[in-house]
């Protein structure tokens, strides 16, 4: 039966990332949003960290990655932005009354969004960002001896040539290494993590493709396959993965929903908890400042459940412009309740909400 959800207000803002932690270690989840984080468990009472730049109808904060980078026993975040040009990490002061401070990782080019993923394999996140108009490079956090941050990251040149818009991660060919997946092909992770050299595999072009995009084995043949969205355009469709008798790998396009646009930020999470994954996603609300195909058209957020045969779209929430709600460009799914379930933090130019799952009804 599909999930019901209940739909919640919590600030009227424009910031259009959103992470969930747990920012005054009281062991309850707090949610991170822009300027803002809204103490649980009922997200009411917000506490200002710090200015964040405003550009036309944009924040310059595209992500919000929860990470604790100086090892002092406080989560940070980290965020980049397309107008600032960099990638940063805002400092947890450990006081609830105190502003965050900023500290810059790298200047890296505009922004398109930043995302965190284990590339070398050990256990600990990297920091991803797709920066279309410059090289992949991936930065690492450098700890100290007991495993704890020190605040320095290191930074590692994945591939030299321009990124383009779209950016994923996962075990595309099956040897249990992570790989890296752009718009027009994926690199083959080399054996020793970020030292060696990542092998480019020009395989597909999936457009204006969305971040990230979905590494799943979507039809349980044992082989993954591609999930990507158009994040400035029409179109949501799943790239099956094959292999011929010699090996050799093909990929075959299904549509999974060609008839919504700005498909920008998804997930593969068990949403209905039935223990396989579901993909979670929705429109970006003004992507581009109303200059894109279908940014105009009703907003929404949805989960996809795959049958056996193909996906079923329920609908979380959808309709005109204050009435349904879209998902920003970095949402949370998170249980913020703690009776099991996952919730969806939704963000974006249309407000913040929470989207709180009551299960199958």
């Amino acid at each position: 039966m599909p999930v019901k959800f209940r739909k919640t207000l919590i600030a009227d803002e424009r910031y259009e990332a959103a992470g969930v932690l747990d920012v005054n270690n009281d062991g309850a989840p707090d949610i991170v949003s822009g300027a803002f984080w809204y103490e649980g468990p009922d997200f009411r009472k917000r506490h200002f960290m710090g200015e964040v730049q405003a550009v036309g109808e944009y924040y310059d904060d595209f992500s919000c990655i929860p990470l604790d980078v100086n090892g002092d026993g406080w989560i940070d975040v980290v965020t980049g932005g397309w107008f600032g040009k960099s990638i940063r990490w805002r400092q947890n002061p450990g006081d609830p009354d105190k502003q965050w401070t900023d500290h810059i990782i790298a200047e890296t080019g505009n922004v398109e969004t930043t995302r965190a993923w284990d590339v070398d394999g050990d256990g600990r996140i990297e920091i991803v960002p797709n920066t279309p108009g410059k090289p992949l490079v991936v930065y690492k956090l450098v700890v100290d001896a007991a495993g704890k941050g020190t605040g320095r990251f290191t930074s590692h040149v994945i591939r030299k040539e321009k990124q383009g818009h779209g950016l994923g991660f996962g075990d595309i060919n099956g040897d249990g290494r992570g790989d890296l997946v752009l718009l027009n092909g994926w690199l083959q992770a080399p054996q020793d993590g970020l030292k060696g050299e990542w092998i480019w595999r020009p395989e597909f072009d999936l457009g204006h493709a969305s971040v990230p995009i979905l590494v799943a084995d979507v039809n349980g043949d044992g082989l993954n396959d591609i999930i990507v969205g158009q994040g400035h355009n029409y179109g949501l469709h799943w790239w099956e993965q094959q292999r011929g008798p010699d090996g050799k790998r093909t990929w075959i396009q299904h549509v999974i929903d060609p008839d919504n646009s700005q498909y920008h930020d998804m997930q593969w999470v068990d949403i209905d908890g039935d223990g396989r994954g579901e993909l979670v996603t929705g429109k970006r609300y003004r992507a581009h400042c109303g200059k894109d195909p279908g940014a105009f058209d009703p907003v929404g957020i949805y989960y996809f459940k795959w049958t056996g045969e193909g996906f079923v779209k329920q609908v979380v929430d959808w309709g005109p412009t204050r009435v349904g709600t879209g998902c920003g460009i970095h949402f949370a799914v998170a249980d913020l309740t703690g009776d099991s379930r996952l919730d969806i933090v939704a963000p974006g130019k249309d407000g913040l909400y929470i989207f709180f799952n009551e299960g199958a009804q």
